[in-house]
């Protein structure tokens, strides 16, 4: 079964007639109607005997899916028909052939790869507080990217970052405090001197943790991250605070109670991936930027 949601992406799935595709292939294709309860649809579609889920729509609503899919041991598709595709990505699913990605259910291969979770809520992609999970709230900033927003940090950063003030622990340090940028990815992101880029990897049961505190007052360039970009992984992580966080979580705007706990689930998803695209037998080592 397939959920499609025809205003993501511009309207991807709309213009490309997705839903009489799926039909074509043998896949009960089924709208996303806003301000309906979408995990409840789900759940009802695996009740009814659905075999197999897919979503075309945005990671946010790949997430609600996928959940659902690793809870059952159902086969799982991502069709990249929204904005940007992270998820899709770092599958290895080809976002140019929106189309083709329906041969997940087909002719595709399947692999196995992790989800991640922050106080039970399953994502795919990551989890970001300070800067951009404030911004986040705010619609005219939910389509700007994670990375332009981390590259522009100005000057006066503090001054933006989450009002809460965030206590973590790190690997060879022990406990650290303040108002800082941190991500939590479902693997981590390849992070290096001359780009931020993609997940070579979404299965080896590890979280990414990036943590930028704004204290150099400069911006983050492509070329040389400043001292206070730190990264580590970890199977679990944990943040403290004293009240509730503004949250990106798959680029859905949110709010978190702390504690926040962080964990890996490994090897909780079966994906499948058109035998054409290049995640279908193994992982796209090298994502685009």
């Amino acid at each position: 079964m397939l959920f499609y949601n025809p205003r993501s992406g511009g309207g991807k799935a709309t213009r490309l007639a997705l839903a009489d595709e799926a039909k074509a292939r043998g896949i009960e294709a089924v709208e996303v109607v806003p301000g309906e309860d979408m995990l409840g649809r789900v759940r009802d579609a695996v009740s009814s005997g659905a075999d197999a889920l897919a979503m075309a729509g945005g990671d946010g609503s790949q997430a609600l899916v996928a959940a659902i899919a690793s809870e059952h041991s159902l086969p799982y598709a991502c069709v990249p028909a929204g904005t940007r595709n992270h998820f899709a990505q770092d599958l290895g699913v080809d976002r140019d052939d929106v189309v083709g990605a329906l041969d997940a259910f087909v002719d595709g291969g399947e692999r196995v790869v992790d989800l991640a979770a922050v106080n039970g809520r399953i994502y795919v992609n990551n989890v970001s507080l300070g800067i951009y999970g404030e911004a986040v709230q705010h619609p005219g900033y939910r389509k700007a990217k994670l990375r332009t927003l981390l590259e522009q940090i100005p000057q006066e950063a503090g001054a933006h970052a989450t009002e809460s003030e965030l206590r973590w622990n790190e690997p060879e340090v022990g406990q650290r405090h303040g108002r800082a940028t941190i991500l939590v990815s479902n693997n981590p992101y390849r992070l290096d001197q001359t780009r931020f880029g993609g997940r070579p990897r979404l299965d080896e049961g590890l979280l990414g943790v990036v943590v930028l505190e704004p204290s150099t007052g400069r911006r983050l360039p492509l070329l040389g991250r400043p001292p206070t970009w730190r990264e580590w992984t970890a199977p679990s992580f944990t943040i403290e605070a004293g009240s509730a966080l503004a949250a990106g979580i798959d680029g859905e705007a949110a709010r978190l109670e702390p504690p926040l706990q962080f964990e890996t689930r490994r090897g909780a998803l079966k994906v499948r991936v058109a035998r054409g695209h290049p995640g279908a037998l193994q992982p796209a080592t090298e994502p685009e930027t």
